[in-house]
């Protein structure tokens, strides 16, 4: 049987709803129990942070290849037919950037005590949308190693790909149009989005666990804590007669 509010009226509810569920006040619950929820953020900032400064870094390196046609390809009158077919060449060169005769030569060249697919494996190559340029990106736990590889891999790239004859009225050239920073940046780990989503986190699962404990603790509160909870009178309600 649940309590009723009293006949003046001081509270305008019930303690116990329809089902019998005790009913609290979400806000006292979390001020009740700040002291846990603000230790559980501690417990996951910190966690993230800690977790965070463990990782060996990793940089990147970006180097940009302009690719074209010789200056002795045919003339084509349409304009945008040649665009698009140097766009659509473009996407190809893009994919061939990563394949393993690149690396094997970029291994070679620079004596690297690692596996051409291991190379490949931190090495990507995207063309910038709708343009003749392709994007070389390379990742690695050494600054000074990813922008020597980044540089290199464009360089062998480069040389690979001059003189090649898809058809009789041109030959593909490739150019480095900017060479990767002499201070490329850090990519990981990511300590400020890791702290901010562990304390995200944290504060969702403080303030669910707060709202849990209170309301366990309501299915055993007499009507005396709950009257001074709500801050209203509750009297016994009496069946019909």
């Amino acid at each position: 049987m649940g309590y009723a509010a009293g006949s003046n009226g001081a509270f305008g509810g019930t303690y116990e709803d329809e089902r019998g569920l005790p009913r609290g006040n979400p806000f006292q619950a979390v001020w009740r129990r700040l002291w846990l929820i603000v230790l559980i953020v501690i417990v996951f900032v910190g966690s993230a942070a800690v977790f965070s400064d463990l990782q060996t870094p990793t940089y990147q390196a970006t180097v940009r290849l302009l690719i074209g046609q010789d200056e002795e390809a045919t003339y084509t009158p349409n304009l945008q037919t040649e665009v698009m077919g140097l766009q659509l060449l473009t996407k190809t060169m893009a994919q061939a950037v990563a394949s393993r005769h690149v690396a094997e030569d970029v291994v070679e060249r620079l004596d690297l005590s690692m596996a051409p697919g291991t190379l490949r494996g931190n090495l990507d190559a995207k063309q910038v949308a709708d343009t003749q340029f392709v994007d070389i990106t390379y990742k690695d736990t050494d600054r000074e190693r990813a922008q020597l590889i980044a540089d290199t891999v464009a360089d062998v790239f480069s040389e690979q790909i001059s003189g090649v004859n898809p058809s009789s009225n041109y030959t593909i050239t490739s150019t480095v149009w900017e060479r990767a920073s002499e201070n490329p940046g850090q990519v990981s780990p990511q300590t400020e989005r890791n702290v901010l989503l562990a304390l995200a986190l944290g504060l969702m699962v403080g303030v669910s666990l707060a709202l849990l404990l209170d309301y366990l603790k309501d299915g055993r509160r007499s009507p005396e804590e709950a009257e001074a909870d709500f801050g209203g009178s509750y009297s016994r309600g009496h069946p019909d007669v």
